[in-house]
């Protein structure tokens, strides 16, 4: 795994946050969640995971961006409240599958940059481990910190490559970003990173080192977005589709404009900021969208772009409790993740099928 600096800022024990119901202490098919999390001290694991399958869940407990974007701050508290919703849903999955809960970076006495280099680095080692990261935002900002993890490990990799003489004309780093988001959040950044200026700050990077943005957002909002936003977004061939379109379109015309950015690249990772969805799903967000997204229209195309193998990372953002009434967004939050599981498990032959039809 390289060198193995110490994480700043990280606590990994969050074993008080799974609790729940328990139907059956023997029978695997009554079990659920939180009877199968189990901790992972990414500042003391050494052994790659060897599993058919594993997934390492980190908390981001951020919302300076979106205190720096002049947003409705809160998202810092939203890993925890996650947990407890993913702790009661089902394990529909072959006992094979392993969940590891990497515990929580916290932001106390450091900014923001600094917060997303640590989480850069725990997302490396996640993925370093042989574990699929799911990243349980805070603000969106947290995806920043992630894409930065998910190009390092992509370095790793070639790095690797090139030293045991394995490197070809099309080895290089390649990784697509999916994003869901009522915003391109691609705005200047001269007065410092913000939840609203990850992508320009990817873009950017792309340039400097010679890669290719590749950057796809879903569900973008023409009234949540300034003229100038598009006009970047068209300068820099961003290939955006608007809410209504993943709304009232037909799917076909999603899934082409999907598979042809999932086809340019071979890898990408997918971040959900929750205020794509409307208000009546996702009322606990920084910027609520009263047109926002239902997600029966979201997750149809969120399992389409998991089947093509390329994702290697999830995270999902901006879920607030102080102005989430009733857990809705938190519910909401817990089953996008669950159905990131289980469309991998299906993908892998360890999902569990009755009826004829796989579980969730």
């Amino acid at each position: 795994m390289g060198d193995r600096t110490m994480l700043k800022n990280y606590y990994f024990d969050v074993t008080d946050q799974w609790q729940g119901r328990i139907d059956s202490e023997e029978d695997y098919d009554a079990f659920r969640w939180h009877q199968r999390i189990r901790p992972l001290d990414l500042n003391s694991v050494t052994e790659p995971f060897s599993g058919p399958l594993g997934f390492g869940l980190i908390g981001f407990c951020c919302d300076l961006g979106v205190k720096r974007n002049k947003g409705r701050a809160g998202a810092a508290l939203g890993p925890n409240l996650l947990r407890k919703k993913l702790s009661n849903l089902p394990c529909v999955f072959d006992p094979g599958v392993s969940l590891y809960d990497c515990g929580n970076i916290v932001t106390d006495g450091i900014e923001l940059e600094e917060a997303q280099s640590i989480l850069a680095e725990a997302v490396q080692k996640i993925l370093s481990l042989n574990l699929f990261p799911i990243v349980m935002g805070g603000g969106h900002e947290t995806t920043f910190g992630h894409y930065m993890g998910e190009l390092a490990h992509e370095k790793e990799i070639l790095e690797e490559k090139i030293r045991s003489g394995r490197k070809d004309e099309s080895s290089k780093v390649d990784l697509g970003i999916i994003s869901f988001d009522a915003h391109f959040d691609m705005r200047p950044y001269d007065g410092g990173a913000s939840s609203g200026s990850m992508f320009r700050q990817i873009a950017d990077i792309c340039e400097k080192e010679e890669m290719p943005f590749a950057y796809m957002p879903l569900g973008i909002q023409r009234h949540s977005n300034t003229v100038s936003l598009f006009k970047e977004a068209e300068r820099l061939g961003v290939p955006y589709m608007l809410a209504r379109t993943l709304q009232y379109g037909s799917r076909e015309e999603v899934y082409e404009h999907v598979d042809d950015f999932m086809y340019q690249h071979k890898n990408a990772y997918m971040t959900i900021c929750t205020d794509v969805f409307s208000t009546a799903f996702a009322p606990g967000v920084s910027a609520p969208q009263a047109l926002g997204l239902d997600p029966q229209a979201v997750v149809p195309i969120m399992k389409h772009i998991l089947r093509t193998r390329k994702v290697r990372g999830f995270d999902i953002c901006e879920i607030s409790p102080r102005f989430d009434q009733d857990d809705t967004t938190a519910s909401l939050g817990a089953v996008l993740i669950f159905t990131v599981v289980v469309t991998l498990c299906q993908l892998n032959g360890l999902a569990v099928n009755v009826g004829g039809d796989y579980y969730g």
